[in-house]
């Protein structure tokens, strides 16, 4: 089974994910990223690689970006440890120093026993399926062995939060006076970044979640669990709820009722004022086949136009960088804009978000209301082949839902990719539609 996942190395930690792993990665990482043309340059001009490297909160980071500075170090590469910050912070610092790659340590909104390794190249990009495959050979090959004073140094790097701070706030395209936010930072990276942020743009900021010890990121709260902050939104009277997970590369939202306000919801909203600003690249947004069919609609009446990618953050980000787009996410509150980061960034999202908010005078639930959400059932068919999801009997039943449905909704198929189980997806004009034809559809797979 290949090392690399669709978003980076990630297990459990010391089961799995154990700290001579980490080494070798980081080894491996070393000889592979150093082999670039700039890279090759500075070793020619007798200077040593640069790497960041950043973790979340999770008390099993310690030990493993530890283990990654190490393997870095002992090959070469000087190191600045970032210490905890969001995952789209240190993809920030790379580019913004002009590091030759990075290394994150984090497994998102997974739960606090496991975690991750994520590499970023120069740029702080995120790797091509065939460069981590490089990593993962070079992983059994020879290492670099540098001696005396040719091995890497480990330092500090004593201004990493400000640095994003400041970029985060200088990409406002308004101030947050008078907004009330309650920010939910999921125990995680961003408990330290993101309130400080959030109130330097302006905005009144209450505070849940953001008392990290290591075992408790993503316990109960964050952006896979919303009724805490959508409570606190309505006990204190705030104007919105901003949530995040372990990483911070996700925002959800809630307005002020409590509602909760999704990923397809958010991009409707930024997408619609990017438009009005001459923002929005090529007046398109990129989204992924599970975003809502309202999304697609709201587009439309806005004269967006809405590029659709299989499921994940990464195949997102291929669209936007092959066609130059400056908007793109997932329902799940992945958001990349382009023109400021290069891979999802929950607290950039959150305070652009707040930022149109503050600008209009609107709340959310008014600027949400730019599409009308359809009723969406998802049902996962467990123990059947994956094959499954084409064969002629269920495409003559999908076809069937599809023409039964018509233009008040669409049926989705998708085969598992890690395991033997088809996902079904319905959308309809009502909720008893959606769970009605999802059932049968489910039925006939499983048959």
């Amino acid at each position: 089974m290949a090392l690399f996942g669709t978003d980076g190395v990630r297990g459990l930690a010391n089961g799995t994910l154990t700290a001579e792993l980490a080494l070798t990665l980081a080894q491996a990482t070393a000889v592979v990223l150093g082999q670039g043309r700039i890279a090759t340059a500075r070793k020619a001009a007798g200077k040593r690689l640069t790497a960041v490297v950043a973790r979340d909160p999770r008390i099993s980071g310690q030990f493993l970006s530890a283990a990654v500075e190490a393997g870095l170090a002992s090959s070469g590469v000087d190191v600045l440890d970032a210490g905890t910050l969001p995952t789209p912070a240190a993809a920030f610092l790379i580019g913004d120093i002009d590091a030759d790659f990075g290394v994150m340590i984090s497994a998102s909104h997974n739960p606090a026993p496991d975690n991750g390794i994520k590499i970023f190249a120069r740029g702080g990009v995120k790797l091509p399926d065939l460069v981590e495959q490089r990593i993962e050979e070079a992983m059994t090959g020879e290492k670099l062995r540098p001696t005396g004073g040719d091995v890497g140094r480990v330092v500090r790097f004593a201004d990493a939060e400000d640095r994003y701070a400041i970029h985060l706030l200088a990409s406002l395209p308004h101030r947050l006076d008078g907004l009330h936010v309650v920010l939910d930072c999921a125990h995680g990276a961003a408990s330290g970044v993101s309130p400080e942020t959030f109130r330097n743009a302006g905005a009144k900021v209450t505070v849940i979640g953001a008392d990290p010890d290591g075992i408790n990121i993503n316990d109960g709260v964050g952006s896979t669990h919303l009724d805490k902050l959508a409570a606190e939104v309505v006990r204190v009277g705030a104007d919105v709820g901003i949530a995040h997970d372990g990483d911070a590369d996700r925002c959800l939202a809630v307005d002020a009722n409590g509602t909760v306000v999704d990923g397809d919801q958010i991009m409707a909203i930024l997408a619609v004022a990017m438009k009005a600003r001459g923002q929005l690249a090529s007046n398109t947004l990129v989204a992924t086949v599970m975003s809502n069919l309202g999304l697609h609609r709201a587009m439309a009446e806005h004269g967006i136009h809405v590029e659709t990618t299989g499921v994940g953050d990464r195949y997102v980000l291929e669209r936007m960088n092959e066609g130059g787009f400056s908007l793109g996410g997932e329902q799940s509150g992945h958001v990349i804009m382009s023109r400021f980061a290069t891979t999802g960034d929950g607290v950039l999202t959150g305070l652009h978000l707040c930022a149109e908010m503050a600008r209009t005078g609107r709340s959310l639930q008014d600027l949400a209301s730019v599409m009308t959400v359809f009723p969406q059932v998802l049902v996962n068919v467990r123990g059947v082949e994956r094959t499954r999801a084409t064969d002629p009997d269920v495409a003559s039943a999908v076809a069937a839902a599809s023409a039964e449905l018509g233009d008040s909704g669409r049926v989705l198929l998708r085969p598992s990719g890690t395991e033997p189980m088809v996902r079904v997806m319905v959308e309809a004009a009502s909720q008893d539609d959606a769970q009605r034809i999802a059932d049968q559809l489910a039925a006939v797979v499983r048959g």
